[in-house]
């Protein structure tokens, strides 16, 4: 009878929290100190209650908090992978832009410096265009040079 109340006794002293005694102190120059033992007196009792500490569940936060860590990386990673992508269409839409410009330029400037143009028939025969078709052709090479070289 005596042993199942030792163990029990035992048991609850070993899981209720840890309770030391804890003074507070200045010491001969105005310092405050915080101990265990004073070495002078009077010394204030403070009561301090501690823990222990919950290994699950700190295991849990650190878990936790490394998986938001990852997932910050990885939407850096995006972000920094997104915006190389978009300077590199950037720089390929400039590039198709100034070639278009070009092309543009050089269809026009051929109008301009063209006493007559033709186009070319299904059968492969030429048609030649009218002064008035002419105007029109060269008129619309121009409105297309600038819009494309803009």
């Amino acid at each position: 009878m005596l042993r199942p109340l030792v163990i029990a006794s035992l048991t609850f002293m070993l899981s209720a929290p840890a309770v030391a005694d804890v003074y507070r102190f200045k010491d001969e120059h105005g310092n405050t100190l915080y101990t265990d033992k004073p070495s002078t007196l009077p010394a204030e009792r403070l009561n301090v209650k501690s823990q222990k500490t919950d290994v699950v569940a700190l295991e849990q936060r650190q878990q936790e908090e490394q998986k938001r860590r990852q997932d910050a990386a990885g939407a850096r990673q995006q972000t920094t992978k997104q915006r190389a992508e978009d300077k590199q269409a950037a720089e390929l839409t400039a590039k198709d832009k100034a070639e278009r410009c070009t092309k543009a330029r050089e269809r026009y400037d051929s109008y301009m410096n063209s006493q007559r143009l033709f186009e070319q028939l299904p059968n492969g025969e030429r048609r030649y265009l009218s002064d008035a078709e002419l105007d029109t052709a060269r008129a619309a090479a121009k409105t297309t040079m600038d819009e494309m070289c803009k």
